[in-house]
């Protein structure tokens, strides 16, 4: 016979709740601070130790619990926020289930000290695993204290699958922009192991708050949007924020602020609506950032939909959905984005001029022109080839290679590039945007190249430049043309092939930084002048935590003080002005795995994200020299056939797939 149904007692309950409500320490923070919001707190403070493992004690000057509630207030299913079944058609504040307490304390050391307004004498209750000890008096200040110590002490399991102190801060810290951010008349102190992390007076302008998380080059660049519709029951809704310039677009959508009624919630239909609104401004795969607030009558909404309140039901998402997509449509066609993005031409041409570029050979520095023509209404790309001085005459690049002949390398943002000195200035038809590759051979008797460090074939009678044993020409005997500033298009006997250039870099850049970093040959350049980064604390927390990895790769961080990371070196393959979109980059992918990755994806992610950043991009108008050394590369890397990403790097065209569309087969 099975076992009888029985009741569990209120101590098991407790812990299966906690399970739900208290996730990790960011969980505790989240529900405390709200609570000293609901208590019309005008100044709270958050003291953490060891990411929260330790002690969270948050500390606010609201209106206090009364000595005969304390006991209550540890109890499960107890609040003075609602009374009756009506009560949860119209929740104002943003606790209101009466778990929280009870649920943290029966996973913690736990203990309340409070003091109501105009009451000499404070109280106190301590709590260790959900057992309730006696209320004392004590000496403390108006308002409520709470300190969770040790926390999940008594579940070990699931204290060992807590992360790194400096990552659980990170969510912390999170969960208190979120609470700050929605609440900028209210004064807020973090600290972490007795350092100031953030001290936030009241403030009437929402966007010192962003500007105090996110940093002044984000802030700067954010649009005001604002809207008021009248509703049937005579009620109003009201949507208000700042919407980020669509240059800011993130890889993820942790970005994305969306506050109901000062609560930070999470609506698939919200940022569906958003992402629409941004239709065409932005690449796949990215997200705009917004810190945008929704004002709705309480009886509009169901916050009882999750334990953490953080998802929600609008009773007319559709209107909802439609407000919030007309606001932000009809502020951007008040703007004039090409304008303000887009570098003048003559701008671009002095850029150009006055531009300085270097190019490694295997013992010297050498400053080199660029080789690469702006393009008129275009802005000058960051990465420029570039060509070494002197090197062999027009007549003598047109000399076919001899067999065993290998070049000096120049490098083209980590690209080691053989490449004759003066051709190409002259042979773009601007018109058809077109370039072609003349078939230029390397030539005789030069010094060892960058790819023979790597392990690497670099010998001019390998398959790139000379006949196989079928009798098939290889790239090199072949003239290549650039279409769109995009792709590479190559004859054969056997057909078209059409070539992604960006793709195709970044294959080859990528195999290059994974033979260095496995080989242990990582060669840094240190800044003279290191760099600065303004992260938000997550970011932050997520580049120290990885700190190991990146000096692995040849990027050498360290902490500067509040969310400031200081880069003072950098892989000499990388070029200098991608370093800080590499780094975010990075971040922003870790903060999408939330730590479940194992240390080789790790570095995979990181050199995926290294060789993107790097590689010739989409746009970059390319001289012979660079096609002629993609094509003659790509056979000395793996896998050239896909970029690191997955996606193909060529695509072909068949002779017979040729003729017979062009009715040449019988």
């Amino acid at each position: 016979m099975s076992a009888r149904i029985h009741q569990l007692n209120p101590h098991v309950v407790n812990r299966i709740a906690a399970g739900e409500v208290v996730e990790r320490p960011a969980s505790v923070v989240k529900e405390l601070l709200e609570n000293s919001v609901d208590a019309l707190a005008t100044r709270v403070e958050a003291d953490i130790e060891s990411g929260g493992q330790e002690l969270i004690r948050i500390t606010d000057n609201g209106e206090g619990i009364h000595a005969d509630d304390l006991e209550l207030a540890v109890t499960s299913h107890a609040t003075s926020k609602i009374r009756s079944d009506a009560d949860l058609d119209q929740v104002a504040t943003l606790g209101f289930r009466g778990e929280a307490l009870a649920s943290i304390a029966a996973v913690s050391r736990f203990c309340i000290r409070t003091r109501p307004t105009n009451v000499s004498i404070g109280r106190e209750v301590e709590s260790t695993g959900g057992k309730t000890g006696e209320i004392r008096e004590c000496g403390c200040p108006e308002g409520t204290t709470i300190e969770v110590r040790n926390l999940f002490f008594n579940t070990p399991a699931r204290r060992r699958f807590l992360r790194k102190q400096s990552s659980e801060f990170g969510r912390i810290s999170e969960q208190f922009s979120r609470i700050a951010l929605a609440n900028p008349r209210l004064h807020v102190v973090l600290r972490h192991n007795g350092r100031i992390v953030y001290e936030l007076p009241t403030s009437a302008n929402q966007v010192d708050r962003i500007r105090r998380f996110f940093g002044s080059e984000l802030a700067d660049r954010l649009i005001h949007v604002e809207s008021r519709t009248a509703m049937d029951s005579g009620a109003s809704t009201r949507v208000w924020g700042y919407v980020g310039e669509p240059s800011l677009s993130r890889s993820t959508r942790r970005s994305q602020f969306l506050f109901l009624n000062g609560r930070w919630i999470q609506d698939r239909s919200l940022q569906h609506a958003l992402g629409e609104a941004y239709r065409g401004l932005l690449m796949t795969g990215r997200h705009p950032v917004c810190f945008l607030f929704l004002e709705l009558p309480a009886d509009q909404v169901d916050v009882n939909v999750h334990p953490t309140k953080t998802e929600v039901r609008f009773r007319d998402s559709q209107a909802v959905y439609r407000q919030l997509l007309r606001t932000l449509r009809d502020r951007f066609l008040q703007l004039e984005f090409s304008s303000a993005f887009q570098v003048p031409p003559q701008a671009a041409s002095a850029a150009a001029a006055s531009r300085e570029l270097y190019i490694w050979s295997d013992s010297t520095v050498h400053p080199a022109p660029p080789a690469i023509r702006p393009t008129p209404g275009r802005p000058v790309p960051e990465r420029l080839p570039a060509v070494p001085p002197g090197g062999p005459s027009r007549e003598e690049a047109r000399t076919p290679a001899t067999s065993g002949a290998h070049g000096r390398h120049p490098t083209v943002d980590g690209l080691p590039l053989d490449l004759p000195s003066d051709l190409s200035r002259d042979e773009y038809v601007d018109g058809d945007r077109l370039s072609t590759a003349a078939d230029a051979g390397a030539p005789e008797q030069q010094p060892e190249s960058a790819l023979d460090r790597l392990g690497q074939s670099t010998a001019t009678d390998s398959a790139a430049v000379r006949r196989d044993s079928s009798g098939t020409r290889p790239e090199a005997d072949f003239r290549a043309i650039q279409v769109h500033d995009c792709y590479l298009v190559v004859a054969g006997d056997d057909g078209l092939e059409i070539i992604d250039q960006h793709a195709l870099h970044e294959r080859i850049l990528y195999e290059n930084f994974r033979q260095r970093i496995l080989g242990g040959q990582v060669e840094s350049q240190r800044l003279l002048i290191p760099e600065t980064i303004e992260c938000s604390v997550l970011e932050a927390a997520i580049l120290s935590e990885h700190r190991d990895l990146l000096r692995e790769s040849g990027f050498e961080i360290h902490e500067f003080g509040g969310t400031t990371i200081l880069l003072e070196s950098h892989p000499v393959l990388i070029p200098r002005g991608s370093l800080v979109g590499i780094l975010r980059d990075f971040a922003e992918q870790l903060e999408r795995t939330d730590g479940k990755i194992t240390r080789r994806d790790l570095l995979d992610r990181l050199l995926q994200t290294m060789s993107c950043r790097a590689a010739i991009k989409a746009g970059d108008r390319l001289t012979p020299e660079v096609m002629q050394e993609l094509l003659r590369q790509r056979h000395l890397v793996d896998h050239s056939h896909h970029c690191p990403h997955g996606r193909p790097t060529a695509m072909k065209l068949s002779r017979n797939m040729l003729d017979r569309k062009f009715g040449r087969l019988g």
